[in-house]
């Protein structure tokens, strides 16, 4: 799942981008508050973590903006104003969660799954279609009860599908989850992961459909 970061501490979001990553998101990361309102406008992200102290627009008013424009976005507001005041105009500005600082990392990625989880409009944490399961939190997967290892990206894209089953996912809709902007997958990169799926998880768990995309089956 694609993350945008909306942070102005060069530290913090440093951290926050390595640790989010290595709990297995794509983490997009700006530092100011009008590259964030661009970018809403132009790509396609899955979450936003917004800083509200921000330089050249305030994250008030991306929150506001982004709303305006219809956006469903989840939204988690990660912030220094603990006052319950400020947290009350947050949430009503239309955040979907409100985080003080400073945090713990374990609980914003839960946080960030929990939000994910709704937003999709699944109640269970884990993913289950067939003899396949997969626990977001303990980054684990199962084929008949049994550990599967994969590969972070393995991972991220069977959670795309599997978060999706019974839909066809382009090749696009694949990649602007699984890739972020600094990111330069090869041409084949996807075809590359989907074949090492089948391969751990049987031929017939992902269909293609030729010139469309590739879908799980429910």
């Amino acid at each position: 799942m694609r993350i945008l970061l909306v942070e102005d501490d060069p530290l913090l979001g440093d951290g926050l981008t390595i640790g989010l990553r290595q709990a297995g998101f794509t983490v997009d990361w700006l530092q100011d508050g009008k590259a964030a309102d661009q970018a809403l406008q132009t790509e396609h992200v899955d979450l936003l973590v917004l800083d509200l102290g921000l330089p050249g627009l305030g994250g008030m008013e991306v929150l506001r903006r982004a709303r305006s424009r219809g956006s469903a976005l989840p939204i988690l507001v990660l912030t220094a104003r603990d006052a319950t005041g400020d947290k009350i105009a947050g949430l009503d500005a239309g955040a979907d969660d409100y985080l003080v600082k400073p945090i713990d990392l374990d609980e914003l990625s839960a946080r960030i799954r929990a939000l994910l989880r709704r937003s999709a409009g699944r109640s269970a944490p884990v993913l289950t279609v067939g003899p396949v399961t997969l626990d977001p939190a303990a980054h684990r997967v199962t084929l008949n009860g049994q550990a599967v290892e994969l590969a972070g990206r393995e991972f991220a894209l069977l959670q795309l599908l599997l978060e999706n089953a019974g839909r066809v996912l382009t090749r696009s809709q694949l990649e602007q989850s699984l890739y972020g902007w600094q990111d330069e997958p090869e041409s084949n990169a996807l075809e590359v992961h989907i074949h090492h799926l089948r391969k751990k998880l049987g031929s017939d768990l992902i269909r293609t459909l030729r010139g469309v995309g590739y879908s799980i089956p429910k």
